[in-house]
């Protein structure tokens, strides 16, 4: 089995690359976030997801704040190389909404509908 070189990864002009997290457990899609060389490392280093924040400029490690965190279970590349699917266990909501999914809008029938609504609100 050869080994992972991050170097072999194809990241954006500004040193990014998407990150999709997946439960681990269900197939869940729960967000996309983007990282970088150091937080990839980091992520895999450590067993808990680090992002980039490009709002921040700074790393950003999932649930520092809320307790929401995220552990990697297995990290898979797409076959361009240019993209990041991270099965994770998942505690708490993953949306900084307070939902479990970043992903709780459907467009049908030309409308917008809410699938969920945050976590304590029914």
């Amino acid at each position: 089995m050869p080994e992972f070189d991050i170097n072999s990864l194809k990241f954006t002009a500004d040193g990014l690359i998407p990150a999709i997290a997946q439960d681990a457990a269900t197939g869940e899609v729960l967000m996309m976030a983007w990282m970088n060389a150091e937080s990839l490392s980091e992520t895999l280093k450590t067993g808990r997801v680090t992002y980039w924040s490009r709002s921040r400029g700074a790393l950003w490690r999932k649930g520092e704040t809320s307790g929401h965190i995220q552990t990697l279970k297995e990290l898979r590349v797409d076959c361009d190389r240019d993209c990041l699917l991270m099965q994770v266990e998942q505690i708490g909501p993953a949306c900084h909404t307070n939902r479990r999914s970043c992903f709780y809008t459907a467009v049908r029938d030309g409308g917008e509908f809410e699938l969920m609504p945050p976590e304590g609100e029914t």
